[in-house]
């Protein structure tokens, strides 16, 4: 069983971070976090790396019902997008996949949030690489 979806993209990653954020708020998330390893690893280790941005992604109504059921579930929040830029230029958007992180709680609710977020996210990753390829940019 993988742990995430993915697709890649051939756009800049600029481009690919924007129609990314912008899948992801018709699908209700909110970015609510991004953390630039490039910039990280550059700052903090004096080392070069390819671009690569973590954004931690809340679906608000989901969130809620989630903590309503398990207040722990925190632990596990927010869902992850990893894109990262590839030798070959192209972008790869990745997400992670809630069923599996959330596999350990044993909550109907939390498994239906789980399985919600699954379906959000997919068509988040579909939805991008679908986005390009209509512009003629896979």
């Amino acid at each position: 069983m993988t742990y995430h979806f993915s697709t890649t993209v051939n756009m800049r990653f600029d481009d690919a971070v924007a129609c990314t954020k912008e899948v992801l708020k018709q699908h209700n998330f909110r970015v609510v976090s991004e953390i630039d390893m490039k910039d990280n690893f550059k700052k903090a280790l004096n080392l070069e790396f390819r671009p690569y941005l973590v954004l931690g992604a809340c679906n608000p109504q989901l969130t809620y019902r989630a903590l309503q059921a398990e207040d722990k579930i925190g632990t596990m929040l927010p869902c992850t997008i990893v894109l990262q830029q590839h030798d070959d230029g192209r972008v790869e958007i990745s997400a992670i996949d809630p069923v599996v992180s959330m596999q350990a709680i044993t909550h109907v609710v939390v498994s239906q949030v789980a399985e919600e977020l699954r379906s959000h996210l997919k068509s988040v990753i579909d939805q991008v690489g679908h986005t390009a390829k209509s512009a003629g940019i896979t």
